[in-house]
């Protein structure tokens, strides 16, 4: 049976930190007496991240990579940089690379615009048991 090491350190409820400790250590990263210089930066450059993405995302108006409106707008500020880049084997990249996912969102646009049409006939006259799917005699 594998015994699972904690972190020795208990929070102010009394509860156990459930982190795996350090090797050949009592303690995590997180409460390391020894690390907690460490750990106190690491905690500051956590929050300098977020902060900055959060600027970052205002600043472009990011709407975030979860739709095809977030990945288009993304893109947009990728080709706009892109081409304020000196002429040279890295514009080319950049450029070659938005143009091909551009081209993939336009296909997927494309697709989910068929299927909206196709799923709107087929929910207002759905063929009938007998009837021929594709509206033939």
């Amino acid at each position: 049976m594998l015994i699972r090491r904690r972190c020795a350190y208990a929070k102010a409820d009394g509860q156990p930190c459930q982190m795996a400790p350090l090797r050949d250590r009592p303690y995590c990263f997180a409460h390391d007496p020894e690390r907690a210089e460490e750990a106190a930066d690491a905690r500051r450059l956590g929050g300098l991240r977020r902060r900055k993405e959060g600027t970052i995302a205002v600043a472009y108006d990011l709407p975030g990579l979860d739709t095809v409106v977030g990945i288009r707008r993304l893109l947009d500020i990728v080709v706009t940089d892109g081409i304020g880049l000196e002429n040279g084997i890295a514009r080319l990249r950049v450029l070659i690379s938005a143009s091909a996912a551009a081209t993939s969102l336009l296909k997927v646009g494309e697709f989910e615009e068929r299927l909206t049409a196709l799923e709107s006939v087929v929910g207002s006259g759905a063929p009938q048991s007998g009837d021929d799917p594709l509206g033939l005699p």
